[in-house]
């Protein structure tokens, strides 16, 4: 059915991940959790959207809900470094300003996506990292939670399971649970937002594409809003999210082609991982060259759909 045509046009698009998911391989439990966890997320922003709220309300509030669920790698469920901590990065931006705020490396706040807003909004700065960015946290009053919180035995186990076996390829599991969200706002205006815990067992403080604007994440009203999920140093090499945005404001491509092609070119360099986009006329969708990426989008005149495997 097609809107009235003063409908306000709205969308939302979010992933919890690329990776090895397999019908048969993934667990009946994990499928059941991870589909409720993004409609749980697209819900929560979908309120905001429909209510006339804006985009970067929307993209905080869906991946709020994914932080706060262990079935995806940010926040409550994150992966452990090679040390056994938890170390987290985010990274938010508005595409009506360019503002940008963006944290790494977050062990005691609750909702690092909360911290990389707060950064954006309440300081001069774009990126904070480690110690100094949760203890703007605390200046900030933003939730704290002890190492536990954040900790589950399945991520334990993966570490470990890792560590037994030193000279299997890096994070061999390919689960990349990288939750990311981008939408569209009914005036017109456009955002992203990215968090995750990295890679498991990753060492000396390493830092993906996520929180990395122009890597991970990136948003532009004269374009449209991406955030990545995947093997980020090939997303950082790339600089793959501003390029699809710059692909479709100064090239003309639409977000499809502009989010294949750079799939294509991750491709070939070896990477794997996948893209969420939506644009500014509210066009929105994804791209990935991984076996699944669990996904989800809503529209003003559409019902949530949401996916795991590259069939769906």
């Amino acid at each position: 059915m097609t809107a009235a045509a003063d409908t306000p046009r709205w969308t939302i698009v979010i992933h919890g991940g690329s990776g090895s998911m397999r019908r048969g391989v993934l667990s009946d439990a994990d499928d059941a959790g991870g589909r409720a966890g993004l409609k749980a997320a697209i819900d929560a922003a979908t309120a905001i959207l429909a209510a006339g709220g804006p985009a970067l309300d929307a993209v905080e509030a869906a991946i709020r809900v994914l932080e706060d669920d262990p079935h995806f790698n940010a926040g409550r469920g994150s992966v452990f470094t090679a040390e056994g901590r938890i170390e987290c990065d985010a990274a938010i931006m508005d595409g009506a300003t360019l503002a940008a705020g963006a944290v790494a490396g977050v062990r005691a706040t609750r909702n690092p996506i909360t911290l990389a807003r707060a950064v954006m909004e309440r300081s001069s700065h774009v990126f904070l990292a480690g110690a100094g960015a949760d203890g703007f946290a605390r200046a900030q009053d933003i939730e704290s939670a002890p190492p536990e919180w954040f900790e589950t035995a399945e991520r334990r186990r993966q570490l470990d399971e890792i560590l037994a076996d030193p000279d299997a390829p890096f994070d061999s599991a390919m689960k990349y649970g990288t939750v990311g969200a981008v939408a569209l706002d009914t005036r017109g205006h456009v955002a992203a937002a990215t968090s995750t815990g990295g890679l498991t067992g990753k060492k000396w403080g390493r830092v993906g594409d996520s929180p990395l604007i122009g890597a991970g994440t990136y948003a532009d009203d004269r374009a449209c809003a991406v955030s990545c999920t995947g093997a980020g140093e090939y997303f950082i090499r790339l600089g793959v999210a501003h390029e699809i945005t710059a692909r479709v404001r100064l090239a003309g491509e639409t977000i499809e082609d502009a989010a294949d092609g750079m799939i294509a070119e991750l491709t070939e360099m070896g990477g794997k991982g996948g893209v969420i986009v939506v644009s500014a006329d509210g066009s929105g969708g994804w791209a990935f060259n991984t076996p699944g990426m669990y996904r989800a989008m809503a529209t003003h005149d559409a019902p949530p759909e949401i996916a795991i495997y590259g069939d769906e």
